[in-house]
C-alpha cells in the first residue's frame, strides 16, 4: 500500500526516482522521501505531503546530489506511527550503514525493537519499519559486511509482510531487495537497474520485468539483476514482457485519471469481447488452460474477492444463477473466506478476482483453497502478479493500467470477463443453451456503443451531481441485478466525495434504513424495465412519502418513471443480465462530478491506497 522506487545506473537518480514515485503515488500519499548516494555518503530528504513537494525539497539538497546515480524512494500510506517527517521513509540505521524503505507490516517489530533497545540501539521513529533497518545494521556488522548473509538472516528474523529495498553505505551501485507478501518488480535495461512496487513505474525504461516471488531476494547493479532465495541460494529467473503502453499511464487531455479511465470503458469491453468470442460463440482465449469437461464434476462455485472486485462477483453470481439453478453458487468476501470453514475439494471451483493480483486477503484465500484441493481460477489485471503466478488457471483482464484509486474501467473489465467465463463454464457443463449464448454475446457486442451514448450525455449527469452535491448523504437502492450496482455506486460516492452513502436491496428499506430518510438525504434508485420494476417503484414511493429527494435511473422510454422522482436519467435498454454494464457508468460519472463539485482530490482520495497489500 506504499510506493517504492529504486535506481542504480548512470542517469540522474533523483529524476528517475521522483518520476517513478509520481507514477505510484496512488499507492500512498501521506508522506514521501528519497535517499541518494552522493560523494560517498547517503543524503536523505523526507516530507509530509506529495511527491511534488518532495521534488522541491530535493532541489535544496547539496549540489553534489544532482550527480547521484543511485538511490531509493518511497511514498507512504501510514500503518504504524503518525504522518510525520520522522516516520516517513527512507529510514536510516543509527550507525548510518543501512538505509531502507519498506511496504507491508513487520508483525514482530515490537519484539525486535525491545531487544535492540536493551542492547543500546536508539530508535527515533514510531514505525515497524525501523526495527528491520536497525536489525539489518546489526546483522551486517556481525557478518563482517557480508550483505548476502545479512539479508538472508534478516528475512529469516522477520514475520509479517514486506517488500524491502536497501542501500548499504559501503556498497556503491548496489541495491538489495527482498519480498514476502508485498509486491516488488525489478528490471534492467542494459545500463541501469530499477525496482518498484508497481510495474507502471518502470514502463518508461523497459517492458521486460522481473516480478519477485514470495521468499525471493534480488541484488541490483547497473549491468544486471541477480536473484536468490531467502536462504541465499541463487535463482534463475526469466523476465515477463508487459504489453502496456506508456500512454496508458498519462492523463492526456483529462483533468483526472478517473475521468480518463471512465471514458476508456467502451474500448475495454470491445477488446475483451473480441478476444473471447467468435461471432455468437464464447471461446476463451488460448492462454486459458482450464481443462474441457471439468464442470461435469463441479457441484459448487465460489466467487472470492474484496471491495469493487467483490461487487463484480455479485454480478457474475446473478448471471450464473439465472442460467443454471442446479449449481451451488456463493459469493465470499476474501477477508472472511480465509478464516471460515468453507467447503472445498475437487468438486468445487473457486474464482478469485483481484485487480492488482496482489490483494493480501484474496491471495491468502486462494492459498487456502488450493491447499484444500479446490480447483482455482484467478482473474487479474496484471500479468506476472502474485495471483497470476500462484493460481494455475488465470484470465487476464484487458483493462490496461488503472491509476485512479477508485476502480472504474477495471470493474467493467472484470464483469465482462466474468460474464464470458460464466458462459464458458456452463457451456462446458452442458447447461448453456445456444439461444442464451447467442442472445448474451449479441448483447455484449452492443454494449460499447451504448456506453458511448451515455458518455455523450455526460452534461446531464454533471447537472444532476451539481444539484444533489449538497445532500447530507445518499441511499442507493435496487433489486436483483441492480444490488451490486447500488453497492458500487455507494462505494464510489464514499471513496471520492466523502459523503455518507449506503446501499440496500430496495425491499430492505422498511427493515430499518427508512428511519434515516428526510428531505436532505437523497435516494438514488435503480429501476430498469424488468419484471421487478413495479416492486422497486413501490419501494421508491415509500421513500418519497418520507420527503426524500428521489433520483431515478430508469430504462429509456419508461416515461411513467417521471411520476416517481424529482429527476430521472434514462439508460439504454439491454438484456437483463447485462444491466450492470449499462448502470455502472452513470453512477461513476455521478460520483465523479459530485466529488468535483465539492473540490475533492479525486484520483488520490484521503486515507485510501490503490492496492491493499496488508491484511
Amino acid at each position: 500500500m506504499c510506493g517504492i522506487m529504486g535506481y542504480t545506473g548512470k542517469s540522474q537518480a533523483s529524476a528517475v526516482i521522483l518520476q517513478g514515485l509520481a507514477k505510484q503515488e496512488y499507492r500512498g500519499y501521506d508522506s514521501a522521501g528519497i535517499a541518494l548516494r552522493c560523494d560517498g555518503r547517503i543524503v536523505n530528504a523526507k516530507i509530509v505531503g506529495r511527491v511534488a513537494e518532495l521534488a522541491r525539497r530535493v532541489r535544496d539538497l547539496p549540489p553534489e546530489c544532482e550527480c547521484a546515480v543511485s538511490g531509493i524512494g518511497h511514498t507512504r500510506w501510514a500503518t504504524h506511527g503518525g504522518v510525520t517527517e520522522t516516520n516517513a521513509h527512507p529510514h536510516e540505521s543509527s550507525d548510518g550503514m543501512v538505509v531502507l524503505v519498506h511496504n507491508g507490516i513487520i508483525e514482530n517489530s515490537r519484539d525486535i525493537r525491545s531487544r535492540l533497545e536493551s542492547e543500546g540501539v536508539r530508535f527515533i521513529t514510531e514505525t515497524d519499519t525501523e526495527a528491520s533497518c536497525q536489525l539489518l545494521a546489526k546483522l551486517y556488522r556481525e557478518r563482517g559486511g557480508d550483505a548476502h548473509s545479512a539479508m538472508s538472516r534478516l528475512t529469516a528474523s522477520l514475520t509479517g509482510a514486506f517488500a524491502l529495498v536497501i542501500m548499504f553505505l559501503d556498497r556503491p551501485d548496489e541495491i538489495w531487495c527482498a519480498r514476502r507478501g508485498s509486491p516488488l518488480v525489478a528490471a534492467n535495461d542494459g545500463g541501469a537497474s530499477y525496482c518498484a512496487s508497481d510495474p507502471t513505474a518502470l514502463l518508461d525504461y523497459t517492458h521486460d520485468l522481473f516480478f519477485l516471488e514470495e521468499g525471493e531476494m534480488a541484488l541490483l547493479k547497473p549491468l544486471a539483476c541477480k536473484f536468490f532465495n531467502f536462504d541465499g541460494s541463487p535463482r534463475e529467473k526469466e523476465s515477463v514482457s508487459l504489453n502496456w503502453s506508456n500512454v496508458m499511464t498519462d492523463k492526456g487531455r483529462h483533468e483526472h485519471f478517473m475521468r480518463k479511465e471512465i471514458e476508456e470503458q467502451p474500448d475495454v469491453l470491445r477488446l475483451t469481447i473480441d478476444t473471447h468470442t467468435v461471432v455468437t460463440t464464447v471461446a476463451m482465449g488460448r492462454d486459458f488452460n482450464l481443462p474441457r469437461g471439468i464442470m461435469k464434476k463441479i457441484r459448487r462455485v465460489q466467487f472470492v474477492a474484496c471491495g469493487t472486485s467483490h461487487y463484480a462477483t455479485l454480478v457474475a453470481r446473478d448471471m450464473l444463477e439465472s442460467l443454471d439453478r442446479e449449481l451451488d453458487t456463493r459469493v465470499e468476501v476474501a477477508s472472511e473466506y480465509r478464516y471460515r470453514d468453507v467447503a472445498g475439494g475437487d468438486d468445487t471451483l473457486a474464482i478469485f478476482v483481484s485487480q492488482s493480483g496482489e490483494t493480501a486477503d484474496t491471495l491468502a484465500a486462494a492459498r487456502r483453497a488450493r491447499a484444500a484441493g479446490t480447483c482455482c481460477v484467478a482473474i487479474t489485471n496484471v500479468r506476472g502478479s502474485t495471483i497470476d503466478r500462484e493460481v494455475p488457471h488465470t484470465l487476464l483482464s484487458l483493462s490496461g493500467p488503472e491509476i485512479g484509486v477508485a476502480a472504474t474501467k477495471t470493474f467493467t473489465g472484470q464483469i465482462s470477463l466474468l460474464a464470458l467465463l460464466v458462459m464458458w463454464l456452463l457451456k462446458d457443463r452442458g447447461t448453456l443453451s445456444a439461444n442464451d449464448e447467442a442472445r448474451l454475446i449479441g448483447g455484449l457486442r452492443s454494449l460499447p456503443t451504448l456506453l458511448q451514448e451515455i458518455l455523450s450525455r455526460e452534461d446531464e449527469i454533471k447537472a444532476l451531481a451539481e444539484k444533489y452535491s449538497s445532500s447530507r448523504g445518499f441511499f442507493f437502492i435496487g433489486r436483483r441485478e441492480c444490488v451490486p450496482l447500488t453497492m458500487e455506486g455507494a462505494l464510489k460516492m464514499k471513496e471520492i466525495a466523502y459523503l455518507p452513502s449506503e446501499a440496500y436491496a430496495a425491499g430492505e428499506m422498511k427493515h430499518g434504513p427508512i428511519a434515516m430518510l428526510d428531505d436532505k438525504l437523497t435516494v438514488v434508485a435503480l429501476v430498469p424495465d424488468t419484471d421487478l420494476r413495479e416492486k422497486t417503484l413501490s419501494n421508491v414511493e415509500e421513500c418519497r412519502a418520507r420527503s426524500a429527494p428521489i433520483l431515478l435511473f430508469a430504462t429509456e422510454g419508461d416515461l411513467d418513471a417521471l411520476d416517481f422522482a424529482n429527476d430521472v436519467f434514462f439508460m439504454p435498454r439491454t438484456e437483463r443480465e447485462l444491466i450492470p454494464f449499462i448502470g455502472v457508468l452513470p453512477l461513476q460519472l455521478f460520483a465523479y462530478h459530485t466529488a468535483r463539485c465539492l473540490g475533492r482530490d479525486i484520483d488520490m482520495p484521503r486515507n485510501l491506497a490503490k492496492s491493499v497489500t496488508v491484511e
